[in-house]
């Protein structure tokens, strides 16, 4: 058991939600990874998440969504905690690196997505170039209304995989 988890698992549970919130952004999420605690191992967090992630309602998606800046912003538009943001900010490095004229296409792309769907584009943007984001995004706008929040569902599923892992390194 990693020295993180062994910790979690012990502390009062407002301070153990407080602490994983920042790995997906949705409270009752949050809640429910620290109501089954002691959990041994990080195969057993991670296979808790998936497990509750899927079993949570679409506004608890959209509290995770609302977590995360916009691809190619370094803040979210509520204020994600420190931890998510510094996680974020790392996410979308290649981004940040990127010409002027593909961040405005990200931008472009940005604009239009929430035009469509009313909710910021989600996507797991740890190892992938700027112009592979922005062919998802792309792609992605073609979706209807069901696939598209099961694709964001699936990419905040995956982001929160990638945040336990380095939340339970340390």
């Amino acid at each position: 058991m990693s020295d993180p988890l062994s910790r979690w698992n012990f502390l009062p549970a407002i301070a153990a939600v407080d602490e994983i919130l920042p790995c997906c952004g949705s409270r009752v999420w949050a809640e429910r990874m620290a109501a089954r605690r002691p959990m041994p191992q990080e195969e057993s967090v991670l296979a808790a998440s998936d497990e509750i992630w899927r079993s949570l309602k679409e506004s608890d998606w959209l509290e995770a969504f609302r977590s995360h800046p916009r691809i190619g912003e370094s803040q979210a538009a509520n204020v994600a905690q420190p931890l998510s943001a510094a996680w974020s900010k790392q996410e979308q490095r290649k981004v940040a690196q990127a010409d002027e004229s593909l961040k405005s296409a990200l931008a472009d792309g940005n604009r239009e997505y929430e035009r469509r769907f009313e909710r910021i584009f989600i996507v797991c943007a740890t190892g992938k170039c700027p112009a592979e984001i922005l062919g998802i995004l792309r792609h992605r706008l073609q979706n209807d209304e069901h696939t598209e929040l099961q694709e964001a569902a699936e990419q905040q599923r995956q982001i929160t995989q990638i945040r336990l892992r380095k939340w339970l390194r340390g």
